[in-house]
């Protein structure tokens, strides 16, 4: 770019080396064309537009004057200083050059259309450096059409400059007011039929091996308010695969229409509960995402709009918050292991803090909240930022993680989570809480000792890959969008208890009843929950092992359940579904129903406590005669939790299976002969007991010989590192645990494999 004054630039003429022009915005627009991004065509009205502005009008000395005045930190001051300036920028004098230069780019924007929809945005030239973030603080306008309404909004964007919010932010990081230009990309409009955020690492985990997406219907500014809560995509930039999925119904949305401007609608009925992208939509802006961050060395955060089906590119960013907590004081997870869980909600912004809540419901409020406080809100506005800088966490009701509080957050390194829904109500005040905003838990109370220790800095080693693969045990629906967003390589046991138990009636009661479809579909529709969020990674559903009486707690279970003096060697598992095809037939049909219907072939089956080959066999044959057939995508495991499982594991391979599973839990039980919940003989309930070491070992090498896969999904994995280095070592494929246990798992696999290899 030569060294010239410039006042108005087309993006086909502005690269990334020009932000002292056209500020962080306007210089990424103006790349992105230069290397292929499908971005929306436009010009930008430069800083040094707005410094002639200035100057043609000799301001600077007035503003400056107006700000000496005032008490930055004042909010009333401060709102009164802003309005002052504001209105001197409103009414200042634009040299008929500059108009001139504006008009031209303008009516040849769009062949055919001299006067098109344009959408006149803000971009500082100090933003989006590494070390700040003016993201939100000053405004963009929509749907400007005509050459006066395009003078006014540039107008408004030069005076967005000098909002409260903006002079409290330049005042506290140090800034010359008059050294932040503000330059203003003038775009024609995408009518955003989905708008959206991607980020080319994940920015609450940290994990640069992954792209995070949200995206909503229609504008996308009800997501960074927090007025709607966003789908959420994690993509794994290694093989382009979808990690996981989160799904949110949306009610309402903000569109616009000419020339009645943006306005609050109804989602059609339609549309409420569907995904908002296709998997193919999620890919193709992870690969955009992957390609930006490639072009500019440094993680992006990327703003993007469809229209008739045709993604556009909008913004791009640096992140400039992943090493925010480099030397901060946090808590760590130990010291919250026995603190009580109230609230689960999105996961913001890392660490824990901790502290009395103080609820809020507008900026008239924020002198409430003192240093140390938990701040809980509906949702935070630009106005809430004094407040925030002084709290030790932050909790809303609405938003994702790509909402206004979210993102503040994560700059000022202050542990949030958003959209927990309920926060406001169920929260007292003056309550003492701590906040995860790892992994977006909310517990009751605080540490005992409330000590901060440091947080170490991040390292790519905290995501390690292992061949071993690392599975989560799940049952609850609900936690399914959440645990789908951590590093489980799938779900290695997914319960159905937990399920059957929330539909509430006994299976064969809804038989009788003529409700067997209900069933069917309401066991479909959770397992969905997780074959959904667990994007392309596997899910083993273990099928349904009530004994006897926890089926009796089911209603109607009393009539249809017999009397055991030992239940857990009782009625159960495989044998049952032989005895009585009919309940393990609808689950048969609720498989087929996600597998088929709704095309998730990551499902797959796993057969608890089979006694004998004999059992599997006939077991097999029902579940072929259903139309479920072995595959490369439908695999059957089969649980190893009885000694004969062990004693003749070769002759289960043999009758046809794909995997086993050791249930290390029963397994123990069963080859010690102790109750595990009897307390009184507790004490020699040990999975590394010389006679269970034994079983595992043969269980671990014969399925390897016999080249089937092999897993244990009891706690065992989490709790002893030293019977993991024994399975590794064995050759074990997966291991799987609780969600908590799954990072710290894969830690220590990885180290064994290391170790190993050496």
């Amino acid at each position: 770019m030569p060294n010239i004054p410039a006042l108005v630039l087309p993006f086909s003429k502005i690269r990334k080396e020009d932000i002292p022009l056209v500020g962080g915005k306007g210089a990424n627009l103006g790349e992105m064309v230069s290397f292929g991004i499908p971005v929306p065509n436009g010009f930008v009205i430069t800083a040094q537009a707005y410094e002639k502005v200035i100057e043609h009008n000799g301001l600077q000395p007035v503003i400056r004057e107006i700000i000496r005045q005032t008490e930055v930190t004042n909010e009333k001051e401060l709102e009164k200083a802003a309005i002052k300036i504001q209105r001197l920028i409103h009414t200042a004098d634009i040299p008929d050059e500059l108009v001139k230069e504006i008009f031209f780019n303008y009516t040849h924007l769009k062949p055919g259309d001299s006067s098109p929809l344009v959408a006149v945005r803000s971009s500082a030239t100090a933003e989006d450096l590494p070390d700040a973030s003016f993201a939100g603080q000053q405004e963009s306008y929509l749907d400007i059409k005509g050459e006066s309404n395009l003078i006014q909004a540039i107008r408004s964007a030069w005076g967005s400059l000098w909002g409260g919010r903006a002079i409290f932010y330049r005042a506290t990081k140090g800034y010359d007011h008059f050294k932040v230009l503000l330059a203003i990309p003038v775009q024609l409009m995408v009518q955003s039929d989905v708008s959206g955020v991607m980020f080319s690492v994940n920015p609450v985990t940290r994990n640069k091996n992954q792209v995070v997406i949200e995206a909503v219907w229609g504008l996308g500014d009800f997501m960074v308010q927090g007025v709607v809560n966003p789908d959420h995509y994690i993509v794994n930039k290694k093989d382009l695969t979808i990690h996981s999925r989160q799904h949110v119904s949306q009610s309402v949305m903000e569109i616009r229409e000419y020339p009645s401007g943006v306005k609050k609608v109804k989602v059609p009925e339609r549309m409420i509960n569907a995904p908002k992208l296709t998997d193919e939509q999620v890919i193709e802006l992870a690969k955009l995402s992957i390609k930006i961050h490639q072009h500019y060395f440094f993680p992006q955060d990327g703003e993007f709009a469809i229209e008739n089906g045709k993604i556009f590119l909008v913004q791009t960013r640096p992140i400039t918050t992943l090493d925010m907590e480099k030397g901060t004081k946090r808590i760590s997870e130990s010291q919250i292991a026995n603190l009580k869980q109230i609230i689960q909600g999105e996961p913001a912004s890392f660490g824990i803090g901790f502290g009395k809540v103080v609820k809020i419901k507008s900026a008239k409020e924020i002198d409430k909240v003192k240093a140390g406080d938990v701040l809980v809100t509906e949702m935070t506005a630009p106005d809430f930022v004094p407040a925030m800088k002084r709290a030790s966490a932050i909790v809303t009701d609405k938003g994702g993680q790509t909402s206004h509080a979210a993102i503040v957050s994560r700059e000022l390194g202050i542990p949030a989570v958003v959209g927990t829904k309920v926060a406001t109500k169920t929260l007292k005040e003056d309550q003492l809480i701590t906040v995860n905003g790892s992994t977006g838990a909310v517990f009751n109370g605080v540490p005992e000792k409330g000590k901060a220790i440091a947080v170490k800095e991040f390292k790519e080693e905290e995501f390690p890959q292992t061949a071993t693969k690392v599975y989560v045990n799940l049952g609850e629906p609900a936690l399914a969008p959440i645990v789908a967003q951590g590093n489980a390589d799938g779900v290695g046991l997914l319960r159905a208890e937990f399920m059957i138990a929330e539909i509430g009636t006994h299976p064969k009661k809804m038989i009788r009843d003529g409700k067997s479809q209900i069933f069917i579909d309401k066991l479909a529709e959770n397992l969905m929950k997780f074959t959904y969020s667990f994007g392309d990674r596997p899910v083993v559903y273990r099928a349904t092992d009530f004994k006897s009486n926890e089926y009796k707690n089911l209603i109607g279970g009393q009539n249809y359940e017999p009397n055991e003096p030992n239940p857990m060697l009782g009625f159960r598992g495989c044998y049952r579904y032989i005895k009585d095809e009919s309940v393990f037939n609808l689950e048969l049909e609720a498989i087929k129903q996600v597998r088929n219907k709704y095309g998730f072939k990551n499902l797959h089956l796993m057969i608890p406590f089979v006694r004998t080959v004999d059992e599997l066999i006939k077991v097999k044959r029902i579940i072929s005669a259903s139309g479920l057939s072995r595959s490369n995508t439908f695999k059957l495991w089969m649980m190893v939790e009885i000694p004969s499982n062990v004693i003749l594991l070769e002759d289960f391979i043999n009758a046809g299976i794909d995997g086993v599973s050791i249930g290390s839990n029963d397994l123990t039980m069963l080859i010690l002969g102790t109750d595990r919940d009897n307390e009184t003989v507790a004490s020699e309930f040990d999975e590394r007991n010389p006679a269970v070491l034994w079983a595992l070992e043969h269980v671990v090498k014969t399925a390897a010989k016999h080249n089937v896969t092999c897993s244990l999904c009891g706690q065992a994995a989490s709790l002893y590192p030293d019977l993991v280095d024994k399975l590794v070592s064995w050759g074990i494929t997966s291991v799987s645990v609780s969600p908590d246990a799954v990072d710290n798992t894969r830690r220590v696999i990885s180290l064994i494999e290391k170790r190993l290899l050496k």
